[in-house]
């Protein structure tokens, strides 16, 4: 489902990212030939914030209209703003780099200095032309995304009717194999020379500012060193990868029984075309075919009641808000309603990858999705609504805090609130009718059916980067680009490819964040986040049952308590917003072990006797 694969809004990533930030060219305080001081590092700081704020806005307007009109002009037109950005980005970080070192700085000026050296996606070298070169191929490369097209049958099909198509149990394994193969084949391999020439410009910028690479300045934001958070990231795997363990093994079986040995063997690797999911991140699709004897069937289908009441995309869409209100959160605005993309229009070309947007740094907040009536985009939008409250509450930062404690809590928030999207929930929201509500007996297929999705999706999450880190290090050369993607995906998802894929296919390409140069990492945080955020919640709200039974729907003391972390925005140190929600300063992964801790140990009993790993 499209729920964890949303990135954050525009406004607040252009700027202070990759492509885009920034207006006009302004002498730097630093050109002074006296050393500066903590006066000038202020005033510098201050010069920023307000050229930033002015900026993004235009820039988020401009690239709103390219992602919901991608023509060749609205093309032309994002490419030139955000290289007007990204050349701007880069030369307040290398500003930022000289004043890191003055005597007295307050230590507001110091996060912002760091926030700018270490807050950029793509950066520029100061060569001349090579930030339009950056930007230009970074356009091209999203804009062939959304333009995508595979086959299914020998038809042309768009790349999210593939994604639903994917999920479709009725589909052969051939025509699954077409439809993954031919989106990698059409999407993926004409990007690869490309994205070898933006990896080497944007490494050359990253060596600028004092780096080694891009993939060490992207790990630099966290509050910690790049090598304590790789090894931050490695613990929090060991701790949750037992899980994902039992679960392959299970859903391996199941493959196995349905398909038989031609197609999916009893050991080694799953093939990935068979998960439901064109890159085998979340198997939620397949649940019926592996969900339990007994306790599998759930009675319900979250799509289905809502199809029921004739629900259609912007119902969906009132029914996240209603669940953000129900905690006391104040209603989306009216521009919401009139400037959101809720559904694909029949006469353009869209990004249908599900986003939040912030265009103003205020109160213009929007989402943008191709929205289908399904259980899956009815947890999206609570996912991508997430964004936009927290957006929200952080209004008031000054703009180099306008965003979230780190990406990962970005991610989060709408995930834990989905968390809550129990049968009780369904209920209390007159969607479900209580005597349809799964008795205790079905917690372990409710649990399978979360898992399905929260479990599967670790090691891809953890996997996307740490590709990306071995591109941007160079240990992994533009040759072997495909060769050491496949490898990954083997060694941590323990899945393959259908079809025998050659060294010059780039399949990375197929996968949205890579194209759209969104690091990846985050989205594994979040979903060790969220369980930590709903636990939390949980025992705010007084719950006493099973974690995932808890709803905190419609506390108001969980929203009061959630709404103080999510005004600090990036003001302070991660550590200090989690303990502020959770009375904890660690990520860890326990909240989602005890989550799933009966699932766990029915998994581990349904598997003895079978081999595990690959």
């Amino acid at each position: 489902m499209k729920a964890m694969i949303s990135s954050l809004s525009l406004a607040v990533s252009l700027a202070i990212s990759g492509p885009a930030v920034a207006a006009e060219k302004q002498k730097p305080a630093a050109a002074k030939q006296a050393a500066p001081t903590a006066a000038d590092a202020d005033a510098f700081i201050a010069g920023v914030e307000k050229d930033l704020f002015d900026y993004s806005v235009e820039a988020s307007q401009v690239n709103w209209v390219n992602a919901t009109y991608i023509t060749e002009d609205t093309d032309a037109m994002a490419a030139r703003i955000n290289a007007v950005g990204t050349e701007k980005s880069v030369k307040y970080a290398l500003e930022a780099a000289k004043y890191m070192d003055v005597p007295g700085l307050s230590a507001d000026t110091r996060r912002k200095l760091d926030i700018l050296r270490t807050g950029l996606v793509l950066p520029a070298p100061t060569t001349a032309g090579a930030a339009t070169e950056l930007n230009q191929i970074a356009t091209d490369l999203q804009s062939q995304y959304g333009k995508g097209r595979g086959t299914l049958n020998g038809k042309e099909i768009s790349g999210s009717d593939i994604e639903a198509e994917m999920g479709n149990l009725d589909r052969s394994p051939a025509e699954l194999a077409e439809m993954w193969t031919s989106w990698h084949d059409n999407v993926g391999k004409p990007m690869g020379a490309d994205y070898a020439k933006l990896v080497s410009i944007a490494n050359d910028g990253a060596k600028e500012l004092g780096f080694a690479n891009v993939g060490a300045m992207w790990r630099s934001g966290y509050d910690m060193s790049p090598e304590d958070f790789a090894k931050t990231t490695e613990r929090l795997w060991q701790e949750v990868k037992p899980l994902y363990m039992a679960l392959h093994t299970y859903v391996r079986w199941k493959l196995n029984e349905k398909y038989g040995d031609a197609v999916q063997p009893k050991t080694g690797p799953i093939r990935a075309d068979l998960l439901g999911n064109m890159w085998a991140q979340e198997w939620g699709n397949i649940y019926p075919l592996v969900a339990p004897a007994g306790s599998g069937d759930l009675g319900y289908d979250i799509g289905d009641l809502l199809k029921a009441e004739g629900k259609g995309p912007a119902e969906m869409v009132k029914a996240g808000e209603n669940f953000y209100s129900s905690l006391g959160f104040e209603p989306l605005p009216d521009s919401f309603w009139k400037r959101s993309q809720f559904t694909k229009p029949a006469d353009r070309e869209v990004v249908c990858h599900a986003s939040a947007w912030d265009i103003d740094n205020k109160d213009d907040i929007r989402i943008k999705m191709c929205i289908k009536v399904n259980a899956d985009d009815f947890v999206t939008i609570h996912h991508e609504l997430g964004h936009n409250y927290y957006q929200r509450a952080y209004k008031d930062q000054p703009f180099l805090y306008l965003n979230g404690a780190n990406d990962g809590f970005h991610e989060a928030i709408g995930d834990f609130v989905a968390l809550s999207i129990t049968p009780q929930y369904l209920v209390d929201i007159d969607l479900l009718d209580k005597a349809k509500v799964p008795s205790a007996d079905k917690d372990i297929g409710l649990l399978l059916r979360q898992a399905m999705d929260k479990v599967a999706f670790l090691p891809f999450g953890l996997l996307v980067d740490r590709w990306r880190w071995g591109v941007f290090d160079g240990t992994i050369k533009p040759a072997a680009y495909n060769r050491a993607w496949t490898q990954l995906r083997l060694q941590y998802q323990g899945i393959v490819p259908p079809t025998e894929r050659p060294d010059d296919a780039f399949d990375p390409g197929a996968k949205f964040h890579i194209p759209g140069n969104t690091p990846y990492t985050r989205y594994f945080l979040a979903r060790i986040l969220q369980f930590q955020f709903y636990d939390a919640a949980c025992k705010q709200a007084g719950w006493t049952g099973p974690l995932h039974r808890c709803s905190f729907y419609g506390n108001k003391e969980v929203g009061e308590k959630l709404n103080a972390m999510l005004e600090m925005g990036s003001s302070k140190p991660w550590p200090d917003a989690l303990e502020a929600f959770t009375g904890n300063r660690d990520m860890s992964g326990k909240a989602m072990a005890e989550y799933f801790a009966p699932l766990k140990a029915w998994l581990d009993k349904q598997n003895e006797g079978k081999p595990q790993g690959w």
